[in-house]
């Protein structure tokens, strides 16, 4: 059974986000799935959680955020067809501390950042010729807002991708 969730993102900035937005939307056309804002998950929690408020702790603490990309990846998991793996700084570990704490619970969710290009159930071999092909045009993004997401949890479907809603949004530079 699904349960609803608020997904804490991360959004790049400019012109990490076009870009992005470009890769993303051309996947989806050509494999016939989900388009989906450019964003890498921070925390996802409770969704008894005062988004708004759980963002302006993040913000009294966070400006923008670099972070190095590592690889074009992908798995079997729908959320993670394929995706650019991020590295794990401490900047990101401490947003995922703040934002874990201001939302007062306890999942089990395990950073592990990354920014997902398609969801899209495939075959192994598609996938790898697939991550093979993509090729980003930088080293690192730069996050400049975050923005609480109100989503079914676990994400499994083209349906639960649409049926997002943000719920709060605010610039890291504010």
């Amino acid at each position: 059974m699904k349960r609803t969730a608020i997904a804490y993102w991360l959004i790049p900035a400019e012109p990490a986000r076009t870009f992005l937005e470009k890769v993303i939307g051309g996947l989806a056309r050509r494999y016939n799935a989900p388009i989906f804002e450019p964003h890498t998950t921070i925390h996802v929690g409770s969704d008894r959680a005062d988004a708004e408020e759980v963002i302006a702790k993040a913000l009294c603490c966070c400006g923008p955020i670099e972070v190095k990309v590592l690889d074009v990846c992908h798995t079997g998991e729908f959320t993670k067809t394929l995706f650019a793996q991020l590295a794990l700084n401490k900047q990101l570990q401490r947003l995922n501390s703040i934002i874990r704490g201001a939302a007062q619970n306890s999942s089990s969710y395990q950073l592990d950042p990354h920014m997902s290009l398609l969801y899209k159930k495939m075959s192994i071999v598609s996938r790898q010729e697939l991550a093979r092909s993509i090729k980003l045009l930088f080293s690192e993004i730069t996050f400049d807002s975050i923005k609480a997401v109100c989503c079914a949890s676990p994400t499994r479907n083209r349906a639960d991708v649409e049926a997002w809603r943000v719920v709060a949004a605010k610039s890291l530079s504010e």
